[in-house]
């Protein structure tokens, strides 16, 4: 699970909005929006974000083993729409 909010905060350190990001690594900007939300990219995209926005330690963010509450609320969401 990605921290989302570490790497919005990276994005906005970089002077880079989250369209930039998502043209970056070649996809639609609600797509990014909708990955945001789920929290999870493909390693491909990992790379180019870590190369994109010079990310120092990227396991914190990209691999976290913790999540808070708010990375997790749109899961749970979703999760029960589907049962």
């Amino acid at each position: 699970m990605i921290k989302t909010d570490k790497l919005r905060g990276i994005i906005a350190e970089n002077k880079k909005t989250q369209t930039d990001i998502a043209k970056a690594i070649g996809i639609t900007p609600k797509t990014f929006y909708l990955r945001m939300q789920r929290g999870v990219f493909g390693s491909d995209e990992i790379q180019i974000m870590i190369d994109v926005l010079n990310i120092k330690n990227p396991m914190e963010i990209f691999f976290a083993k913790e999540v808070t509450l708010k990375d997790t609320k749109g899961k749970q969401k979703k999760h029960r729409e589907k049962n």
